[in-house]
């Protein structure tokens, strides 16, 4: 049986000194190897994000495409942004 991965809710105070981007995307990145997000499927909107994180969306912006260069997710423009399926091995 595999090991449930908890959560934690987001709290912008505990990004430390990290760049908020990158904390935002480690949580999203986190939320799709917990299952919250499954492959295929789109993440929620840049407005969705930004409201739920707290952040502007330039900041949403610069998470996603942390995403990307990390291989979790693509964006097709005019589509959306979806999770990619794990590589064969994982």
């Amino acid at each position: 049986m595999a090991e449930e991965i908890v959560v934690p809710e987001w709290d912008p105070d505990t990004v430390g000194i990290a760049y908020r981007y990158a904390a935002i995307a480690d949580h999203i990145a986190l939320r799709i190897k917990a299952g919250h997000f499954k492959p295929n499927m789109p993440l929620p909107g840049e407005r969705a994000l930004s409201q739920e994180y707290g952040a502007a969306l330039g900041t949403i912006r610069r998470a996603t495409e942390e995403l990307r260069d990390r291989g979790l997710v693509a964006t097709l423009p005019g589509r959306g942004t979806f999770v990619k399926p794990p590589e064969s091995g994982e």
